[in-house]
């Protein structure tokens, strides 16, 4: 393994990456050569300086994965690495504490005219009167994102005795309340809220919320605290409020240019402005360098993807339940395109089982992953499948069904491939752990292994084909590991003979000469060659 760490993070981050066999160059060794040495590299770390677009992307040649020490990813090409197939990962809340306690202390600044008042003693005045503030005690703070940076806001505000109010929609209330949190509506927190601190991330919903008809909504001489993302807050209208005092002050570490330059801000005494350093204290950064030094071996050794902003995440624990339904799709999905005739028109994957209840966005991706790898030069792989797929044109849906109480089988994936001339249903589970299973084919249920080689007979249920499908493969000294047989439920009155398929589990490839022989057999209708991976 190659890593190549663009930009400088802290000694013990550089030594978690270390491993026998492993290279790992530092933004020390690199002399300007970033482009060059990305070419064999197997993973990116950067900070916020690098540039990580489309241009230098087109040098890495094997690269898996970007990490960002840190929580933006405005530097890094998402949708270039997506299609590269590259997994880029951050460190969101490794920062936490430290933003957290820039957010406590920014509000503390606003109520005790704390900036106001350094300035003037450093001027020579000594102005008691006109710097008389106010408590945080018994004022009501409005966290607006309750993540982990705004959870610990909301801890530290406790102790000031504030009542805590928030809006999060992708927080539960019982959580919120364990935390002494009341959950509520934005409409709410602005006509409630004392102190307004912004903790959500960058999105069509968020950009510009803070504006000229949300600052209308407020209590008069609310103080606003961000330490988010600049682009939350319209700043021209922010600075009118700030001027009309309809906003009593603002603390703000972010903006939507930086560096802040020709601001209206810059002229206000009643805002307190930080060049983007809620994030950086000495404990802050050692924490994300070493938490994004721990995600990128992780997925390098185990495949662990973890805080990954274009391809789903999971846990080490939700990975290691995961993976064998991850290799099952990627088998079904090879036999299925490898038994199909015609172009690929749509994907469909139904769960049913535990494995309904979880994340399956990997589960699917390792399905197509396995359909597309039979015939694309493009490789697909699990980050960057589903964005291949769509760009073909291919429908991919998905449904769940939970496990019922009623019990019955345990967790079955079923994928339908539809193609222009034909479609095609396979079922499979895991068996003993690990062991991947096809169950079912086209109405007819077979248990066979999907292991490598494996020879996919549909025939017409007559004696003897099973003789002659033995006789050819031992002529030609091929060793049948398994042999499954499934054949379709009779039909009431009808002497025609049922439609039968074999799954014939073999040692080695089986070369076009044998199949040849194969179709040779009266009853067989279709002979095809499977190598799954």
């Amino acid at each position: 393994m190659k890593i190549v760490i663009a930009e400088k993070i802290s000694a013990a981050a550089v030594e978690q990456l270390k491993e026998p066999g492993w290279t790992v160059l530092t933004a020390e060794q690199l002399d300007g050569k970033l482009a060059q040495h990305l070419e064999s590299a197997d993973a990116l770390i950067v900070r916020s300086a690098v540039q990580a677009d489309a241009a230098l992307l087109e040098h890495a040649k094997k690269l898996r994965v970007i990490g960002r020490a840190g929580v933006g990813v405005d530097n890094i090409d998402l949708d270039a690495a997506t299609r590269k197939g590259i997994a880029v990962m951050n460190t969101p809340g490794a920062n936490a504490i430290a933003v957290a306690e820039q957010t406590l202390g920014m509000m503390l600044a606003m109520a005790r005219h704390l900036c106001r008042a350094d300035a003037l003693m450093h001027a020579g005045k000594w102005e008691k009167k006109s710097l008389q503030g106010t408590e945080l005690r018994g004022k009501t703070l409005g966290v607006i994102g309750l993540g982990r940076i705004g959870m610990e806001v909301a801890r530290r505000a406790r102790g000031f005795a504030m009542e805590i109010v928030a809006h999060d929609p992708f927080v539960s209330v019982a959580v919120a309340k364990e935390q002494g949190i009341r959950m509520t509506s934005l409409e709410e927190i602005y006509a409630a809220a004392d102190y307004i601190s912004l903790h959500v991330g960058l999105t069509p919903q968020t950009a510009g919320m803070i504006n000229q008809a949300s600052i209308a909504q407020m209590k008069k001489g609310v103080r606003l605290v961000n330490c988010a993302r600049g682009e939350l807050v319209n700043e021209a209208d922010l600075a009118q409020a700030l001027k009309q005092k309809r906003v009593a002050a603002a603390a703000l570490d972010v903006f939507t240019e930086e560096p802040l330059k020709n601001s209206e801000l810059l002229g206000l005494e009643n805002v307190v402005l930080t060049p983007h350093i809620a994030g950086s204290t000495h404990e802050a950064q050692e924490a994300v360098g070493v938490q994004i030094a721990r995600q990128v071996k992780e997925y390098l050794k185990h495949g662990v993807i973890q805080n990954a902003v274009n391809v789903p995440s999971v846990s080490a624990e939700e990975y290691a339940e995961m993976q064998p339904y991850i290799v099952l799709a990627e088998r079904m999905g090879g036999f299925l395109a490898q038994v199909s005739e015609g172009t690929i028109e749509e994907i469909l994957l139904r769960y049913s089982g535990h494995i309904a209840e979880w994340k399956t966005d990997l589960i699917r991706n390792a399905a197509i992953k396995g359909i597309l790898n039979q015939a694309l030069e493009e490789k697909a792989n699990l980050v960057n499948a589903a964005s291949i797929a769509d760009s073909r044109g291919l429908r991919v849906r998905e449904s769940h069904k939970a496990k019922t109480s009623t019990g019955g089988a345990g967790s079955v994936l079923s994928i339908s491939l539809k193609s222009s001339t034909e479609e095609h249903l396979v079922k499979g589970a895991v068996l003993h752990g690990n062991a991947p299973r096809l169950l079912h084919v086209d109405g007819i249920d077979v248990e066979a292994p999907l292991e490598r080689n494996l020879i996919y007979l549909r025939n017409r249920d007559v004696p003897g084909v099973i003789g002659k499908v033995g006789t050819i493969l031992g002529e030609d000294e091929i060793n049948i590991a398994d042999f499954s047989l499934g054949r379709r439920s009779a039909e009431a009155g009808s002497e025609q003979p049922r439609q039968a398929i074999a799954v014939v589990h073999v040692d080695g490839r089986v070369p076009d000469e044998v199949l040849k022989k194969l179709r040779t057999i009266p009853a067989v209708q279709q002979a095809k060659a499977v190598r799954l991976f």
